[in-house]
């Protein structure tokens, strides 16, 4: 496989072909399986499946970075390793497969990479972002939704990182992530939040549990761990 940096001879036509026949194909199987899921909820998985990362993950499972010929400066500079040059290369690896064998072939090679994924997923939540699914959790639990806060920025305006913080209050949870976004940030939060608020409602009417520091909770993975505050009964017990 040919990348525009090696040659002026390239994947780029064929990686426009694989995408059409790739959203083509993974459409069909999302309807064929998913009877239930209307056409909204179809796009979301859809596009959930064919992103980037998605497609990256495939192509390194395939190991084609052995296949991919570079231009020098993208040798050096890594991007055998780079997922966008990945996941193009695997679109054009399914154009090449739909130029040469038809559409059953390229049908087969897709159904092969998603079938195993589709088995391991839930429909239901597969492709939404984090905040969202607390929010749908907790509205399905009638719990108030959760609160966020900037806590602070670290580093110079054009690499700034945002420390967010995420209130649960009824749950008595305090979770902080981090992210190059207030956006982000509010995604890594909320995805511990999430965490912390199966976990809260699986085991209440559980005592509370001692409370973290917000340092140690940040220096874990880069991002936060949880920190869940007493409840007001817990708290009347200690008294």
């Amino acid at each position: 496989m040919t990348h525009r940096s090696h040659s002026s001879v390239h994947n780029e036509r064929l990686e426009f072909l694989g995408d059409s026949v790739l959203n083509c194909v993974v459409a069909s199987i999302l309807y064929e399986r998913y009877i239930e899921i209307d056409e909204g909820d179809l796009s979301r998985l859809r596009a959930n499946l064919v992103k980037q990362q998605s497609l990256y993950e495939i192509a390194q499972k395939l190991e084609l970075s052995h296949f991919l010929r570079l231009g020098e400066g993208e040798l050096k500079s890594g991007g055998f390793r780079r997922p966008s040059i990945l996941a193009d290369t695997l679109e054009a690896l399914l154009g090449a497969i739909f130029l040469d064998g038809g559409f059953e072939p390229a049908r087969a090679a897709i159904r092969s990479f998603y079938i195993p994924i589709l088995d391991s997923v839930d429909p239901q939540t597969l492709g939404k972002d984090a905040k969202t699914l607390l929010q749908e959790f907790l509205q399905s639990k009638k719990i108030s939704l959760p609160l966020y806060n900037v806590i602070a920025t670290h580093g110079a305006a054009h690499s700034q990182e945002f420390e967010i913080e995420c209130l649960v209050p009824k749950l008595g949870i305090q979770v902080f992530g981090r992210g190059g976004s207030r956006r982000a940030g509010e995604q890594a939060a909320a995805k511990l939040a999430l965490a912390a608020a199966e976990q809260a409602v699986q085991k209440a009417p559980a005592a509370a549990r001692k409370s973290k520091p917000r340092a140690a909770q940040l220096k874990l993975a880069g991002i936060a761990t949880v920190q869940e505050q007493p409840t007001p009964s817990a708290k009347a017990a200690n008294k």
